[in-house]
């Protein structure tokens, strides 16, 4: 995503203080290396362009079907490597509430298919820093590779600092796709402020009523099966597991299995998850 950055001023200096300040700034931003030149990039802008996501949209369009991913293709993409330049440079602050949440959902799913491509894996996201015996590294989550804004983070910091906290949208965890099979699916455009509201009720439909592997209701033993997700943040959606049900009523139709799940009562079973990559086998 593209922002405008800050004009310096003009003035002289002393070639001791320039080769002082070029030192300052490779030190405090992130540098690309080439052969004799340190290339420093810019401080991060101020101010977001238009468009903010319309590389990430188009290779979405192009490589994301039916919420599998073409990670070879994102690999190959000159598109792909800009966007993520643009992440780097846009201060997420500058932007109006909305604009934020929609770049941080993006900058994870952006940076997820990244890491799963730095790590040239195409199993599970699970195989990535595998933790060693009674050694924890937090496998993929805790890796600090994400730029956002000239920070990094890893993708536990965006999903549980910069994500759940500051905006309390439950929704969120049907955006915020891990690169395995049991996640929601993988939405074929990128996430705007425009459309935002839409867009996450769409894709509560789509994992909550179109996937029942995932997610069910059954009538004949009164028992909602659950994806995994409302077992570990159910509290996002509701105190407790009856407002839960409640709460993903409004997502049925009206008839008998809405009705079951607006009175809070029933048994609800979790479901597998399945920690396979997302990938587009050909």
């Amino acid at each position: 995503m593209h922002c405008s950055a800050r004009a310096p001023r003009r003035h002289r200096t002393s070639r001791r203080f320039t080769t002082r300040l070029l030192g300052l700034l490779a030190a405090a931003t992130p540098a690309l290396l080439v052969p004799g030149l340190l290339v420093v990039a810019a401080p991060a802008p101020l101010v977001a362009q238009a468009g903010l996501h319309d590389d990430f949209d188009q290779l979405l369009r192009a490589h994301v079907r039916d919420g599998l991913v073409d990670y070879e293709a994102f690999k190959r993409s000159p598109v792909f490597a800009r966007y993520l330049e643009r992440l780097a440079a846009t201060e997420p602050s500058a932007l109006p509430r909305t604009e934020q949440l929609a770049l941080w959902i993006n900058a994870y799913n952006a940076y997820t298919i990244a890491q799963i491509n730095a790590h040239g894996e195409r199993t599970s996201i699970k195989n990535i820093n595998k933790s060693l015996g009674l050694l924890s590294t937090g496998g993929a989550w805790r890796e600090r590779m994400a730029t956002v804004g000239g920070r990094r983070y890893t993708l536990d910091e965006i999903e549980h600092e910069r994500i759940r906290p500051v905006f309390r949208e439950p929704r969120v965890h049907f955006a915020l796709v891990c690169a395995a099979i049991s996640c929601p699916p993988l939405r074929s455009e990128a996430y705007t402020a425009e459309r935002l509201d839409a867009q996450f009720d769409d894709q509560a439909r789509r994992f909550l009523r179109q996937s029942p592997g995932k997610n069910r209701v059954d009538l004949t033993t009164n028992t909602v099966f659950l994806s995994r997700i409302f077992d570990w943040y159910g509290k996002d959606f509701a105190p407790a597991r009856a407002g839960l049900l409640r709460w993903l009523a409004r997502y049925w139709p009206e008839g008998a299995e809405r009705a079951l799940l607006d009175g809070g009562q029933a048994r609800i079973q979790w479901t597998d998850y399945d920690w396979s990559l997302n990938i587009q086998r050909k």
